[in-house]
């Protein structure tokens, strides 16, 4: 039977993700979404659209989605409805789980990777994060939740882009791009936003596409870019970050604790080398590393081999040969909280052949 693939949705307090779960629960789309309000502290979605009386309930709309209510271990929850689909009592084919505005998506992300049944009925499709835009400014200063929310996001839609004006939003999407620079941005508007950029992203499945935005490898006033060349004329090429950035809305300069940067090089990796050096960094930096994804040139190899992770959890896997006019290289990117960039650049640099 396929795995169910399932959608992580975060976002700040207020963000607009109960406007734009109704609008998923209410539409007559024909697909059968079970959603699940991963809930631990205060209700923070309407009673109308879920039940909150009791440690889990399950309801069924009329559009054929399923709504169930979460208090504790979400392993539990979706064993629990794996277990019911599997016996015919209720059928559904997504999951949209919710988390609380507070929530670190982390933790809910692992899930999909350290249970053995999660893993057997169940697949992680992508995190989207809601950002607010009239307080997404105030709330990524003061909440690492939400620049960690930002960071963990496979898609950001920004709500609420009428309450600002457009040099406000520039800069908004410039920050988050910064922080993110592997996620689209969008805008969902009153909840209103194609399921297309909700569902079946398959932005956290293993492939041979590495989704950067492409200004965020470009030059411009904001960011910072070095380049280290060796000595036969070969070169890195490493984005920094540039973490104090001005900002039009209130003028201040932010300094982001989770923030990503990229490494990109033409010459293949040595894999014995690499596979070292990468376990130490998870081993060392793991719970600051929020998600990295790379794909990778090996030496000797005629395929990518394509890597991600979330803290200390890593994978990788073949990925498609490389084309006889394609530009073999590696391009990595690493977003977390305060990490040493200078010494994954190092590192990475010595596995190199």
């Amino acid at each position: 039977m396929a795995l169910i693939p399932s959608t992580i949705l975060t976002g700040f307090l207020g963000a607009g993700k109960t406007t734009l779960l109704k609008r998923i629960l209410q539409e007559e789309h024909g697909l059968r979404i079970a959603v699940i309000e991963n809930e631990f502290g205060q209700e923070n979605i309407d009673n109308e659209i879920l039940l909150h009386d009791s440690v889990e309930q399950i309801v069924e709309m009329n559009n054929g989605c399923i709504c169930c209510t979460v208090r504790g271990d979400l392993i539990v929850a979706l064993a629990s409805l794996a277990q019911k689909r599997d016996a015919g009592e209720i059928a559904f084919d997504r999951v949209v789980i919710e988390t609380t505005g507070l929530a670190n998506p982390g933790p809910v992300a692992q899930t999909f990777f350290v249970d053995e049944e999660v893993g057997a009925h169940y697949l992680l499709d992508a995190v989207v994060t809601v950002v607010d835009a009239r307080h997404a400014m105030m709330q990524l200063d003061e909440h690492e939740e939400a620049q960690r929310q930002v960071g963990f996001a496979d898609k950001i839609l920004i709500s609420k882009a009428d309450l600002v004006d457009a040099g406000q939003l520039a800069a908004l999407t410039a920050r988050l791009k910064r922080i993110n620079p592997r996620a689209p941005i969008s805008q969902s508007d009153f909840g209103r936003a194609p399921l297309s950029e909700v569902l079946d992203l398959r932005g956290f499945n293993l492939n041979d596409k590495l989704d950067i935005d492409p200004a965020f490898l470009t030059a411009d006033e904001a960011h910072e870019h070095h380049h280290a060349h060796d000595d036969d004329g070969e070169h890195e090429h490493v984005h920094t970050e540039a973490c104090d950035h001005s900002n039009d809305h209130h003028h201040a300069h932010h300094s982001d604790d989770i923030a990503a940067f990229v490494f990109k090089s033409d010459r293949p990796f040595d894999p014995a080398r690499l596979d070292e050096f990468l376990a130490s960094l998870v081993n060392v930096f793991g719970p600051r590393m929020l998600r990295y994804k790379g794909v990778l040139l090996m030496d000797g190899a005629d395929r990518k081999v394509v890597f991600q992770g979330v803290h200390q959890i890593m994978g990788s896997d073949l990925g498609a040969k490389w084309g006889e006019s394609e530009e073999r290289g590696s391009k990595m990117v690493f977003i977390g909280k305060n990490l040493p960039q200078d010494v994954f650049i190092r590192g990475l640099e010595q596995c190199l052949v």
